[in-house]
């Protein structure tokens, strides 16, 4: 009797689950949703516009380069380093600058450019931290027309006043202080960033 009861049970079982398979009493649809989504992402550049060094954003050294003395003529180099927290330029080519005696004063200068320069010779960038040299030839014992014969041909030089790009001066100091014949005639080598 156990037996044909969970034998009918079991029929009732797979009737109920036979109707809901055929669709009785419901029916079963698929939907497909398709979303599209656009992102849009502006960004703006700014190129980096560097501007002309000035005298307050730099200091300088005018020191003689070790070995370079021969022939009447001596080899110094004059350094610039940036110490404002701006990067600046400056331009191709020779400086304007100004030799000065111990006391501040004057003394005769002519800067001669030694290498040829175009408009598309690229000046110096100095990024805050950095340097640009160039090397100046000169004659400290070899006097020229107007210097003195008898004697150092021109007084001692102390600093050599550099005029920036943007305006201002640099105070460079000459390391050692020496005379320069010639009238004071600096051959410049471009100044370079390194």
């Amino acid at each position: 009797m156990a037996g044909r009861r969970a034998g009918a049970g079991l029929a009732l079982a797979a009737i109920a689950l036979s109707a809901a398979g055929c669709g009785l009493g419901g029916s079963t649809k698929t939907v497909t949703a398709t979303v599209t989504r656009t992102v849009t992402t502006t960004r703006t550049v700014t190129a980096k516009t560097l501007q002309a060094c000035t005298g307050v954003q730099l200091t300088g050294t005018f020191a003689a380069v070790p070995g370079s003395s021969g022939a009447g003529q001596t080899e110094y180099a004059l350094t610039l380093k940036n110490t404002s927290g701006t990067g600046c330029y400056m331009a191709a080519g020779a400086p304007s600058v100004q030799l000065l005696d111990a006391n501040g004063s004057p003394l005769p200068t002519r800067f001669v450019q030694a290498e040829h320069v175009t408009q598309s010779t690229p000046g110096a960038t100095l990024e805050p931290g950095t340097t640009a040299t160039a090397t100046v030839r000169f004659s400290p014992s070899v006097p020229g027309t107007g210097d003195s014969q008898t004697g150092a041909c021109q007084p001692k030089a102390y600093t050599l006043d550099v005029t920036a790009t943007g305006g201002g001066t640099v105070a460079a100091r000459i390391q050692p202080p020496t005379s320069v014949c010639q009238r004071g005639t600096l051959n410049f080598n471009l100044l370079t960033a390194g």
